[in-house]
């Protein structure tokens, strides 16, 4: 599904205009993006959860040359599914 398809399904069961529902997906895209950016955990109750995990440092190897080089931590968004996902996917 692209977000073209999502907001297509967003305008027919909410029943919005279909510009209704890309501002929608819009600022809900933003708002999730915006409190990771801020640190915070973003929970959708029966979807999942949002958070930004910490990859640390490390070492690793040019595969070109060989060399060890220095790999800086960094931090990742990631998603945890809940488990009412989890079981619908899986049913």
């Amino acid at each position: 599904m692209t977000k073209t398809d999502l907001i297509n399904v967003v305008a027919a069961n909410a029943n919005l205009s279909k510009k209704d529902a890309e501002a929608a997906v819009n600022a809900a895209v933003a708002a999730i993006a915006d409190a990771l950016t801020a640190g915070d955990k973003v929970q959708l109750i029966g979807f999942g959860t949002f958070e930004v995990k910490t990859v640390a440092a490390r070492e690793g190897r040019n595969p070109k040359t060989g060399e060890t080089i220095k790999i800086p931590a960094t931090k990742k968004p990631g998603f945890s599914a809940s488990k009412v996902l989890k079981d619908q996917v899986n049913a």
